[in-house]
């Protein structure tokens, strides 16, 4: 049973009790020490700092921030154990400043009269909020308690700052293929705790599907071999081999938190690609969302925005493809409209780029934020009454394409923004096109401004 601070007669700390023998392969395997840790070797490994720091019975407090089964439960298990701390598990989903201030109290009490260090454990520390993750701040000050946060949240957007300067933010990876297949190893050798008996190997093959299709959560390929070796243990035992391994967990799911850090970096990802004009990449990126669960009208909005921002008028179909696509989808539904927006996908990295659309919308807004707003000049303005028409309204105006040139030769903009440039077109694709256009038609405003004034 898991100890808490509200027992006054507790033992010394000492390791936990034994996972029961049926219980969960990934509890069951979960490390007692560092170096049974697999991967994470930029944290744990020689010389390193949490290495280091635990050495030395010097463990600040600490954010560990990862993805799902990297480890950020059983290294603080593992701390709480080698330095003789109290391990005392907090909820951040079920516990309100009340319970806060209770659990650290009783910590300061126990550190007085018992010299009892306390860590405290807090998982999914990002669900509490500012007045909550504030109560913390004179106990982690004061080194009252060692505070453990957990997130799979980027802790610069879930975590204030003030506890947030406090700790030391510990980046935890996804293992890696090799490391995995360490862990899986490990598990079907292990007779006492993992699967050494089931009379079941596996191949390489087999090994290599395991950890592609965990995503780098050591504790999800843990389950799925658990699954794969009992199917095949209840058939006789023998080699596994990648066909069972697809069998029996069927498909693939993907780490995707919607709203979290994976889902911005893969948006960005999808970005990055198609400016690269990697095709291949976009629609790699483009299926990784669609397929962990990403709103299609969300990934249909961003490439309608790519098409305008990126893209711009070097290729004007842009736009239309990708409205067209978002209309497409919207009609077939998935799976069928998906491939409507894969050929978006693969259209916009194909496309040449410019964003001097973008520019020349960004400089307007500039300029009408940051300039006077001055009337609109004379020759402009409507003037559907007489009286409008006798104070100057429309006074000078030319339309322009019964001229000569097809240009009036009147300025258009604010005196004070006479001249200004807000759109230049490149060279990329059809803007090359406009850029002589543009200057086609600088060269026939001139010739008509000559001609009216001379």
């Amino acid at each position: 049973m898991t100890r808490t601070l509200f027992d006054d007669q507790l033992p010394p700390p000492r390791p936990e009790p034994e996972v029961p023998a049926d219980g969960p392969l990934a509890e069951r395997l979960r490390p007692r020490t560092l170096e049974e840790v697999v991967g994470q070797q930029a944290v744990v490994g020689e010389g390193a700092f949490l290495r280091r720091a635990v050495v030395e019975d010097r463990v600040p407090s600490l954010i560990f921030w990862g993805p799902p089964g990297t480890g950020k439960t059983t290294l603080a298990q593992i701390i709480a154990g080698a330095t003789e701390r109290l391990f005392v598990p907090f909820s951040a989903v079920t516990s309100g400043i009340k319970d806060v201030k209770a659990v650290m109290a009783e910590a300061l009490r126990l550190r007085r009269a018992q010299k009892r260090r306390t860590l405290l454990f807090v998982d999914e520390i990002h669900r509490f909020n500012r007045a909550q993750q504030d109560a913390f701040l004179p106990y982690v000050e004061r080194g009252d308690v060692t505070l453990v946060g957990a997130t799979t949240e980027n802790p610069s957007f879930s975590l204030n700052a003030a506890l947030l300067s406090r700790c030391r933010v510990v980046v935890l990876e996804p293992l890696g293929t090799e490391d995995m297949k360490r862990l899986l190893r490990r598990a079907l050798e292990d007779s006492e705790r993992g699967l050494g008996g089931s009379g079941v190997d596996a191949s390489e093959e087999a090994l290599d599907s395991l950890a592609q299709l965990a995503s780098g959560d050591a504790r999800r390929a843990l389950n799925l071999l658990e699954l794969v070796v009992v199917d095949r243990a209840s058939a006789g035992g023998g080699i596994l081999d990648a066909a069972a391994v697809e069998r029996v967990s069927q498909r693939k799911v993907l780490v995707y938190d919607k709203s979290g850090e994976e889902h911005f970096n893969l948006i960005s990802a999808l970005h990055k690609s198609l400016r690269e004009s990697d095709p291949d990449a976009a629609v790699y990126w483009l299926t990784r969302m669609l397929e962990a669960g990403e709103d299609p009208a969300y990934v249909a909005r961003r490439m309608i925005r790519f098409a305008s921002e990126d893209v711009g008028l070097a290729d004007p179909r842009a736009l239309e493809q990708a409205l067209a696509g978002w209309e497409s989808f919207h009609r077939l539904g998935s799976p069928e409209g998906d491939l409507a927006l894969a050929q978006v996908a693969v259209y916009l990295a194909l496309a040449p780029k410019s964003t001097a659309l973008y520019r020349a919308h960004k400089a307007a807004r500039r300029a009408v934020a940051e300039r006077p707003a001055e009337p609109v000049p004379p020759a402009l303005r409507n003037a559907p009454t007489r009286l409008m028409k006798e104070i100057g309204y429309g006074e000078g105006y030319v339309y322009a394409p019964d001229t000569e040139d097809g240009v009036g030769g009147l300025d258009c903009l604010p005196p004070s923004l006479a001249g200004e440039r807000f759109y230049e077109p490149t060279d990329q694709g059809f803007e090359e096109r406009l850029r002589r256009r543009v200057a086609d038609l600088d060269a026939r405003r001139k010739t008509a401004r000559r001609r009216r004034d001379g």
